[in-house]
């Protein structure tokens, strides 16, 4: 390869990180009306079946000081619509964990939620 072709490969590597930087920007609405709820251990007052564990997650790019409440409610919001598509009553035992990295030119932050489903009987 001659010189000519490195200054253009590092104009076309940093458009590409400056794209996926980017995509991290985007919304996405969850829907929560007829969903079931998630519940603290103390507010389950009727016996119960476990349907299942469910865990959801997504990445966010961006500074990690760019967190807001509404990324721990789209974990709730997530689990919700899970247990719904369960045919779950309830999620309960809800655990949100986030994790930041940082890397040299974009941060990202891992965001992931579980619960348990559950049914009441």
């Amino acid at each position: 390869m001659n010189r000519f072709h490195y200054p253009m490969i590092r104009i076309v590597v940093g458009l590409l990180l400056m794209a996926a930087a980017s995509f991290g920007c985007a919304t996405v609405e969850l829907h929560t009306e007829g969903t079931p709820p998630v519940l603290a251990p103390d507010e389950v007052l009727r016996p119960y079946d476990k349907v299942g564990t469910i865990e959801v997650g997504r990445t966010r790019y961006g500074e990690p000081g760019e967190l807001t409440p509404d990324d721990y409610q789209w974990a709730y919001t997530a689990l919700r619509n899970e247990a719904a598509g369960l045919k779950a009553d309830a999620v309960i035992y809800p655990e949100v964990t986030i994790k930041l990295h940082k890397f040299f030119f974009y941060s990202t932050t891992d965001i992931k939620a579980k619960g348990i489903a559950i049914k009441f009987r």
